[in-house]
């Protein structure tokens, strides 16, 4: 059993090696699988990233709770209240530049 399989893949490398029609039709199938082998993570990466910035621009932030809702439903997932608020807040900073005071206190037990 050894012996056929040695001379199968002396015989694969022959076809390879030797400038024949078969072993540049090996070349190409090998090049090909290659080639869909290391751009097929390029693309489907692409797709999944235009993707996530299709859903991001279709969501909505609620301006009661601030959680990330899809903009096609009329209330909050999370907290009921009306996606589109009939008094918008007049105060629009982002949290990122609002400042929390916190006030440390004793307790005793």
């Amino acid at each position: 059993m050894p012996r056929s399989s040695s001379l199968l893949w002396i015989g694969l490398l022959l076809l390879i090696l030797l400038p024949t029609a078969a072993g540049r039709v090996l070349l190409d199938v090998a090049g090909g699988l290659l080639l869909v082998l290391l751009a097929l993570p390029l693309i489907l990466g692409g797709a999944g990233w235009l993707g996530w910035r299709f859903l991001q621009s279709r969501m909505q932030a609620c301006p009661a709770c601030g959680a990330m809702n899809l903009s096609s439903g009329e209330r909050c997932s999370v907290c009921g209240a009306p996606l589109t608020a009939a008094n918008p807040s007049t105060d629009s900073a982002p949290a990122s530049a609002m400042t929390i005071d916190v006030q440390a206190q004793d307790v005793d037990s």
